[in-house]
């Protein structure tokens, strides 16, 4: 990667692709779907997360679906929105980056940290879902593969979720390379969404390294120990 492409104007455009990304993670759609819907803020309830599971277990389906909807859509639209702006204003320092990987962070943190909804969101991964499948189609296929039995089997979210951040970064390597495509700055990018989307999970891993973690399916007058996944 060439450096000398990275001017200032550069910089400032892919600081453009991060406040606009941001500020579209913002949106957070669970607590607008449960102010419009149930006139209530879905924060005040279950797990306390703005996401699609606690609107789900507090809600129910219709307004689960609109809220996952909203939050996957908006990390395909910052991501598409990201490639697009960014062209328009660098010039030739577009063809060295993917600037996608930029909007998908901050899409991310915008997420979690909704600047419209005092800072408090959700886990981010329906909208991290969004992200990687505009990113990388392939890398987000091998997850989906190697993930989903896993779901299934141990009927664990945050375990899938946990696992899909950790390999992330390895996959957008691996396939990269056999693509012969450069990775540096995509694997940079794809680190920082790993850990953001952990570090988010940490509570989750206490509670699965206990043997107390929340599996979907459990009857409603159990014990919850889990917390929202998105």
């Amino acid at each position: 990667m060439d450096l000398r492409f990275f001017t200032a104007w550069t910089l400032g455009a892919l600081a453009l692709v991060a406040l606009v990304s941001y500020l579209i993670g913002s949106v957070s759609f669970a607590v607008i779907v449960s102010r419009v819907g149930a006139q209530d803020d879905v924060r005040r309830h279950g797990s306390g997360n703005a996401g699609m599971t606690n609107i789900l277990r507090n809600y129910g389906k219709k307004m689960a679906a609109l809220t996952a909807i909203g939050d996957f859509g908006k990390g395909v639209v910052a991501v598409a929105l990201g490639r697009l702006l960014f062209p328009l204003l660098a010039g030739e320092a577009a063809a060295l980056v993917d600037a996608g990987y930029v909007a998908g962070f901050f899409v991310i943190l915008g997420h979690l940290f909704p600047l419209y909804f005092g800072f408090r969101g959700g886990k981010g991964v329906l909208t991290g879902l969004g992200v990687l499948l505009m990113l990388d189609p392939v890398v987000f296929a091998i997850l989906l593969v190697l993930l989903l039995p896993v779901v299934f089997l141990v009927r664990i979210v945050s375990l899938a979720s946990v696992l899909g951040y950790a390999l992330f970064p390895v996959f957008t390597v691996v396939v990269n390379w056999l693509r012969g495509d450069p990775f540096l700055f995509k694997l940079c990018f794809a680190v920082c969404i790993a850990a953001i989307g952990i570090f988010m999970h940490r509570s989750n891993i206490r509670r699965l390294l206990n043997g107390t973690e929340y599996r979907f399916g459990q009857k409603k007058d159990a014990p919850r120990q889990g917390e929202n996944q998105q």
